[in-house]
């Protein structure tokens, strides 16, 4: 299991300090959300931001495009310090053309899907792809509500990776925190994506190990 910190909630003012904080805390990776005011109804971060975070950490960039054309963009992100590239089956651009772009500039590749979107949209991919990222609140927006139906999804996902020897990993985002990360972990998704809970934690290096001890003790309860 490895958690994603999204800087989304970050203090954006100080990202050099909250990101030094986050790779003692023993965070896994930095989530990067890109927005582009149009695919969803918010305007984020560019290559520029990304570039800078990638120069004062070692950490590895787990960069997610909430845009219309991320064919368009998608290697210069990789450009700017991607080591892998996620975007939304429901966006403008053919998926396979975006994955190999994304392969192509040097990166990972990954796929996500939105609540309304059925986990079977992603079976034509999932054999391209490192990651398929489930998006457990609507897109645009951090510190959003926990969408429980999507346990569901994570578990016939994995069901279906498991049964056909790929290797693929399921990410979620979207109200992860320490009562919901259980219920995703024990349906399959391995790379947690975390940001309003662990900003909000006094100790945040106590809040990455309680995660990581509740991980532990499902994989110990499925060894058993």
């Amino acid at each position: 299991m490895q958690i994603s910190a999204s800087i989304l909630s970050a203090d954006m003012a100080n990202l050099t300090t909250v990101v030094t904080g986050l790779d003692h805390a023993g965070i896994d990776m930095l989530h990067f959300d890109v927005m582009d005011g149009h695919f969803v109804p918010n305007i984020t971060f560019g290559m520029p931001v990304l570039a800078a975070i990638d120069h004062c950490t070692p950490l590895f960039m787990d960069v997610h495009l909430m845009i219309s054309d991320p064919l368009r963009y998608a290697s210069q992100f990789v450009k700017a310090g991607a080591d892998l590239v996620t975007f939304h089956l429901e966006s403008d651009s053919d998926p396979k053309k975006t994955i190999c772009a994304i392969h192509d500039a040097g990166a990972q590749a990954g796929i996500v899907l939105k609540p309304a979107t059925s986990w079977e949209e992603a079976i034509p991919y999932l054999d391209q792809v490192e990651v398929v990222l489930v998006m457990t609140v609507e897109p645009g927006f951090g510190g959003q509500s926990f969408l429980w139906d999507m346990v569901a999804k994570v578990e016939a996902l994995q069901d279906y990776i498991q049964k056909h020897g790929l290797l693929c990993q399921i990410e979620v985002d979207g109200g992860i925190n320490v009562e919901t990360a259980p219920h995703v972990l024990r349906a399959g998704a391995e790379i947690l994506v975390m940001g309003s809970y662990l900003f909000n934690q006094a100790d945040l290096r106590f809040a990455v190990r309680q995660i990581h001890d509740e991980a532990e003790k499902l994989f110990l309860q499925g060894t058993e």
